[in-house]
C-alpha cells in the first residue's frame, strides 16, 4: 500500500507508513484499516465505541522482555518494578505481573492495584514525596518490599508508622543528584530546585540516622532524574557514578548498603526523535554500579506501555474558518492531557486504508472541549476526512487513561485490551448517570 504524500516542509513530519513501520503492534489491513495486533479498531469502535483507549497485551510483553534481556546481557539483572503510574488498569498490571514484573507505586490506591493485579507484596516499591502516615500504616502492614524515603521528616514518619503496625520496614534513601536529564522541565526530577529526594551532600548523615532509628531497615539508596529522558545516557551515567560513590562512602562507614534503585524515565520516540535503547542503559548501570554487589532495581513505566497503548477517536466535523482547516475530534484534552500540558507530539493516523493512502492538507487537530488549549496538534497533515472517521493517537499507552479527567462533564473513555485476535473490555466506559451518582446536595437545598 502506498504511503500518503507528505507535507512539503522542511521538518516534515513521519509519514504514516513511517510511523506504522517503527512500530510492529500496528498495521494497515487493506480491507480492515488499521490493526492492533489481528484487531481492527474499527471493529472495537463500532462494538465499545470513541473514544477508547485499546492496549495491546503482546506489545506489553514484548518490550518488558526486552528491558530483562538487556540488563541480563550486561550482567547486571535487576527487578523491575513497572511504574503504575504510567498506566494502572488492573489488566495491563495483570498482563506484566504474569511475566514477573514487580510495582514501583507512590498510593495507597496504586498499591492496592498492585496487589489486585497479583503482584507480591515484597516485590512493590514505594516511591512518592508526600505519603501519608495512613499510606505509610497499610503499606508496611502489608509488607512492601522497599519504601523509598524522600526526606529526614519521612524516616520519623515511616518509624511511627511501624511501630503502629508492629513491624519493620526495608528503607532506601532516595536521593536528589543534581543531574540534569535534558527533558521537559515538568518532569525533570533529579535537580537541586525539584522537589524530590535528599541531597546527596546530605545522605551520608541521614542514613546513618536511619539505620539507628527504630522500626526501620537500612537498605539501600535510590535516584530517579526525570520522565521521557532522549537525550542518551550521560545524565543516567553521571546519577549512577554519584550512587556509586555514595555507596562506597556509607560502607567505608561501616554501613550496610544492600540494595540500588536506578529509577526510571527512559524515554520512547513519539516522533521520530532518537532515544537511547534498554542495552544504552544497561550498558550505563554496568559502568558505574555493576561491581558494586547490591541488589539492583530498575523501575520503568512508558518505556514498556507506551508504545502498547493508542487512543481511538471519530471525526465530529471539520471547520473551516479563517483560511484554517480545524478536525474536531471526540476525544479531547480531559482523555489526552499530554499535549495541552507538555506540547507533546503523537502521531495521529486514520483508520481506514482508503484515507491512510489518501493525500494530506495541514489542519489543527481539536476536541471539543471549551479550551483554546485542547489542540493536539497544529499544522499537521490529514486527509479529507467526514464525520465518523476513525483516527488513532499512536503511543498513548503511558500517561494517557491515568491522566484523564471529567472536565466539561466529559465521562472517562473505555479501556480495552487486545491480545492476538482477541480483545476485551477492561474498564467500561462512565455512564453519564454515573458521572453524576457522586454528586450530592446539602440537607438545605434537598427540597
Amino acid at each position: 500500500m502506498a504511503a500518503p504524500a507528505p507535507l512539503l516542509h522542511d521538518d516534515a513530519d513521519p509519514s504514516f507508513a513511517e510511523l506504522l513501520a517503527q512500530r510492529p503492534q500496528l498495521t494497515m489491513h487493506a480491507q480492515d484499516g488499521l490493526l492492533l495486533e489481528e484487531v481492527p479498531l474499527s471493529r472495537i469502535a463500532a462494538e465499545v465505541g470513541t473514544p477508547a483507549w485499546v492496549y495491546s497485551a503482546g506489545t506489553l510483553r514484548r518490550r518488558f522482555h526486552a528491558l530483562r534481556g538487556a540488563l541480563e546481557d550486561a550482567r547486571v539483572p535487576s527487578e523491575i518494578h513497572f511504574a503504575v503510574k504510567a498506566n494502572p488498569s488492573l489488566a495491563v498490571l495483570r498482563v506484566l505481573a504474569a511475566e514477573g514484573a514487580g510495582a514501583d507505586i507512590v498510593s495507597e490506591g496504586e498499591l492496592r492495584l498492585a496487589l489486585a493485579a497479583g503482584i507480591a507484596p515484597a516485590h512493590i516499591v514505594f516511591s512518592g514525596v508526600g505519603k501519608t502516615m495512613a499510606e505509610l500504616r497499610f503499606a508496611i502492614s502489608q509488607g512492601v518490599g522497599q519504601i523509598n524515603a524522600e526526606s529526614a521528616e519521612e524516616i520519623g514518619m515511616v518509624s511511627a508508622a511501624a511501630a503502629q503496625v508492629g513491624r519493620t520496614a526495608d528503607v532506601a534513601l532516595r536521593v536528589n543528584p543534581d543531574v540534569d536529564a535534558r527533558t521537559h522541565a515538568k518532569i525533570t526530577t533529579g535537580k537541586s530546585e525539584n522537589k524530590f529526594g535528599i541531597a546527596i551532600a546530605d545522605a551520608p548523615a541521614l542514613y546513618a540516622k536511619a539505620a539507628a532509628t527504630p522500626g526501620v531497615n537500612a537498605v539501600g539508596v535510590a535516584v530517579h532524574i526525570g520522565s521521557q529522558i532522549t537525550a542518551g545516557v550521560s545524565a543516567y551515567a553521571a546519577a549512577y557514578r554519584a550512587l556509586a560513590d555514595l555507596v562506597r562512602s556509607l560502607r567505608d562507614q561501616g554501613l550496610a548498603v544492600e540494595r540500588v534503585d536506578c529509577g526510571g524515565g527512559l524515554g520512547i520516540p513519539y516522533r521520530n526523535e532518537p532515544a537511547p535503547t534498554p542495552a544504552a542503559l544497561a550498558g550505563a548501570i554496568a559502568g558505574t554500579l555493576g561491581n558494586l554487589g547490591v541488589q539492583l532495581m530498575v523501575e520503568p513505566g512508558r518505556w514498556i506501555c507506551g508504545p502498547a497503548g493508542v487512543l481511538l477517536a471519530a471525526v465530529i466535523l471539520q471547520k473551516h474558518t479563517a483560511g484554517r482547516r480545524f478536525v474536531v475530534l471526540d476525544a479531547a484534552m480531559n482523555d489526552l492531557v499530554r499535549p495541552a500540558m507538555y506540547e507533546a507530539w503523537h502521531g495521529i493516523v486514520p483508520v481506514s486504508p482508503r484515507e491512510f493512502v489518501s493525500s494530506v492538507s495541514p489542519c489543527d487537530i481539536v476536541g471539543p472541549v471549551c479550551e483554546t488549549g485542547d489542540t493536539f496538534a497544529r499544522n499537521r497533515g490529514l486527509p479529507m476526512l467526514e464525520p465518523g472517521s476513525l483516527v488513532a493517537f499512536l503511543d498513548a499507552g503511558a500517561y494517557g487513561a491515568s491522566m484523564s479527567s471529567t472536565y466539561n462533564a466529559r465521562p472517562l473513555a473505555a479501556e480495552i485490551l487486545v491480545d492476538g485476535a482477541r480483545f476485551a473490555v477492561v474498564r467500561p466506559r462512565q455512564s453519564l448517570d454515573a458521572l453524576l451518582a457522586g454528586q450530592r446536595l446539602p440537607d438545605w437545598m434537598a427540597a
